[in-house]
C-alpha cells in the first residue's frame, strides 16, 4: 500500500539493546516502503538546533556587500554564497585544507569553507562548525544502522568513507514576496546517501510523492530531521532502499520567507559505485513491494551510472559546474563547456522526442543526466528542501 504518512523513528530506541531490533524493523519498513522519514532523540540538544536556525536566519540581514565577499563564484570550492534567482542559500563543509597541485581536479570540492566576519555574525561559524561535527557523527551512526536494518554487517558502508570524510551543509532562503512567489523546489531526488532536513521556520511546504502520485505533507516537527533517502543510496543497495521524490511549495505571500538546513552526508570522492550483497530474502521484499504498488523504477541519477565516471568525485564536479554555470565559467571552462554540449544534445534530443509524441514527453528519470523531465520542461535534480 502507498504511505500516507512519513514515519518518525526515535534514534534512542536503536542505542538499547533491547529496543533496537524493533527499531530496525521499523526503519526497514521505512527504507523499503517510503524513502523518507523523520527521526527524533537525535542526540542533538535542542538549544543548538534553536542556535542553528537563528543564525541560519540572521545570515540573511547581513550587509549584500558581505554577502558579495564570500560569494561561490570566489573560489573552486562550490563553497559560499549564492543566488539564484529568488533564491540565497550558503553552502558550507567540514573543514579541509586547499588541494594540492598533485591532487585529482575534483578534490577542488574539499576546501576551507568562506565565513561571515565575525563583526557581522560572531557566533555564526562556531555555531555552524559544531553542528556538522553532531551531524557528521549522527549521519554515520545512522548509515550504520540502515546497514544492519538490511541484514548487513553495521560496517558495510564504510568503504565508501574517507577517514576524514567531507560532508556538507546548506542555509537556504526562500522569498514570500517578488519574484520568488510560486518558486519553491520541483519535484526532485536527493543525490548521494542521506540528507537530514533542519526545518528552520515553521512552514508547511515539503512534501513527498507517493507511488500513487499523491503528495504527502512533511510539516516541520520541533525536535526532529526529516532524512531523505538519496540516490546513491538506491544505487548502492540496487533498488531495495527507495530513493522518494519531493518537493517544495513555496511560502505564501506575507507569510514570511521559509528557511531550511539541510545536512548532506558525504562520499568519499575516490569512490566507485557497485551494488552490494544485499541479502536475497530483503531484495525479494522490495521486489514485492513495487510489484504490489505497480510503480517503476526511474533510471539511477547520472552521477552513479556505473562505468561513466571512474570517481565519484568526477561526477560531482561535474554536476556542481552545471549547477552554477558562474563558478564553472570563472574555474573550470572546459568542463562547462563539456556542460553546455551535452545540455545541447539533450535539448535537441527532448525536441525530438516532443515531436513524436505530439509534444507529449512523458515524465521520467532524466537517462544519463541529472534532471526530470515533465511536459517538455528540465528540471535539475537538486538538493535544496
Amino acid at each position: 500500500m502507498a504511505f500516507r504518512e512519513i514515519p518518525v523513528l526515535d534514534l534512542s530506541e536503536a542505542r538499547s539493546e533491547g529496543s533496537k531490533p524493533a527499531f530496525l524493523q521499523r526503519l526497514r519498513d521505512a527504507l523499503l516502503n517510503v524513502g523518507f522519514l523523520y527521526i527524533k532523540e537525535t542526540g542533538i540538544e535542542q538549544e543548538l538546533y534553536d542556535k542553528v536556525c537563528a543564525e541560519g536566519v540572521r545570515f540573511f540581514q547581513l550587509p549584500e556587500e558581505e554577502k558579495a565577499r564570500i560569494e561561490m563564484k570566489n573560489q573552486p570550492s562550490f563553497l559560499g554564497y549564492s543566488r539564484a534567482d529568488w533564491r540565497e542559500q550558503l553552502d558550507l563543509s567540514t573543514p579541509h585544507a586547499v588541494r594540492k597541485d598533485t591532487d585529482p581536479l575534483y578534490h577542488n570540492l574539499l576546501a576551507p569553507n568562506q565565513w561571515p566576519g565575525a563583526q557581522y555574525a560572531p557566533a555564526f561559524q562556531d555555531v555552524f562548525e559544531e553542528y556538522m561535527r553532531q551531524m557528521s557523527s549522527v549521519s554515520m551512526f545512522f548509515t550504520s544502522l540502515i546497514a544492519e536494518s538490511l541484514d548487513l554487517p553495521a560496517t558495510a558502508f564504510d568503504s565508501f568513507f574517507d577517514k576524514d570524510q567531507q560532508h556538507r551543509l546548506r542555509v537556504v532562503k526562500y522569498p514570500d514576496a517578488g519574484d520568488g512567489v510560486g518558486q519553491g523546489v520541483g519535484p526532485h531526488k536527493d543525490s548521494m546517501l542521506t540528507s537530514y532536513l533542519l526545518q528552520a521556520s515553521p512552514h508547511k511546504g515539503l512534501q513527498a510523492q507517493n507511488t500513487h502520485g499523491e503528495w504527502i505533507d512533511c510539516p516541520p516537527i520541533r525536535g526532529t530531521l526529516v532524512v531523505a533517502i538519496g540516490q546513491g543510496l538506491e544505487a548502492l543497495t540496487g533498488g531495495v532502499c527507495a530513493s522518494t521524490t519531493h518537493r517544495v511549495l513555496s511560502p505564501a505571500l506575507g507569510s514570511g520567507a521559509r528557511y531550511s538546513i539541510p545536512f548532506f552526508q558525504g562520499v568519499s570522492y575516490d569512490a566507485q559505485f557497485e551494488s552490494m550483497a544485499v541479502p536475497a530474502h530483503v531484495r525479494a521484499l522490495r521486489r514485492d513491494i513495487v510489484g504490489r504498488e505497480g510503480g517503476r523504477r526511474d533510471d539511477v541519477e547520472f552521477t552513479f551510472v556505473k562505468g561513466r565516471w571512474k570517481h565519484l568525485g568526477e561526477a560531482t564536479l561535474m554536476n556542481r559546474v552545471k549547477s552554477h554555470p558562474d563558478v564553472g565559467e570563472r574555474w573550470y571552462p572546459e568542463l562547462l563547456r563539456q556542460v553546455r554540449e551535452q545540455q545541447a544534445r539533450e535539448a535537441g534530443g527532448l525536441k525530438e522526442g516532443a515531436q513524436r509524441s505530439d509534444g507529449v514527453v512523458e515524465a521520467e528519470g532524466g537517462s544519463g543526466g541529472d534532471t526530470m523531465r515533465e511536459g517538455g520542461q528540465q528540471r535539475h535534480t537538486v538538493e535544496a528542501h
